[in-house]
């Protein structure tokens, strides 16, 4: 049993998925809601990503700006299509693509 460190109260187990479909464990504490991943738990989820399937896709110059042409099976598999948005979410050397 954990104890959470900030209302001494009891934190129990959970399950939940990232918006791409990585499974994971997280404890939250039954007092005041404090949510913890433990760094094994962070590994195993940072491992999912990177055996997940890669994309390798080419930019293409739309105007003034440049665009992005997304997979088939991504499009199917994530209900996207003409006029539908995307969110892009700028991290440290990369971009993620995520559907809004």
């Amino acid at each position: 049993m954990k104890i959470c460190s900030e209302c001494k109260g009891q934190m129990i187990e959970h399950n939940a998925k990232t918006p791409e479909g990585v499974t994971y464990n997280y404890f939250k504490c039954s007092k005041c809601g404090e949510e913890i991943v433990d760094m094994k738990q962070l590994h195993k989820v940072a491992e999912k990503y990177r055996i997940m399937k890669t994309y390798n896709v080419k930019l293409s110059k739309w105007g003034l700006s440049v665009g992005l042409r997304i997979p088939k099976d991504l499009i199917k598999k994530y209900h996207l299509g003409n006029d539908k948005e995307v969110r892009i979410i700028p991290e440290e050397g990369r971009f993620i693509v995520m559907p809004s």
